[in-house]
């Protein structure tokens, strides 16, 4: 057998996609490349697409009492200030302070679903 993957999709279920859409779409200051009310929002960033879709009323209850999400989506920015007023202009700031990593400087924040963001900025070449 020889298989091989062609491409990653990110998705993120919600029970409240209007408001999870419309964070993404201003936090990545882009609109939705698919986007079906009520159903589902897609986003194309280099190298993955995010989706976030809202279960079937069926499917519901796996998602309402998950307790902390176990994702991390990783957003690495050229300027981890910047990104960090703008989260905070969306009514979203980092509760912790930038850390230090060996691999560049990065923050943890959520969306309004409690889903864990990581901004990360790489050390200057």
């Amino acid at each position: 057998m020889s298989f091989y993957y062609q491409d990653a999709l990110l998705t993120i279920a919600t029970l409240n996609l209007d408001k999870l859409a419309n964070f993404y779409t201003n936090l990545l200051t882009q609109k939705p490349i698919s986007f079906i009310p009520n159903v589902y929002a897609e986003f194309q960033l280099t190298g993955i697409r995010v989706g976030i879709f809202q279960p079937k009323k069926t499917h519901e209850s796996e998602f309402q009492h998950s307790a902390t999400s176990k994702m991390s989506m990783c957003l690495e920015v050229n300027n981890l200030e910047d990104a960090i007023a703008h989260l905070t202009d969306l009514g979203y700031p980092p509760p912790g302070e930038i850390a230090i990593a060996s691999h560049g400087r990065e923050i943890y924040a959520y969306d309004p679903d409690g889903n864990r963001l990581i901004l990360h900025q790489s050390h200057k070449g």
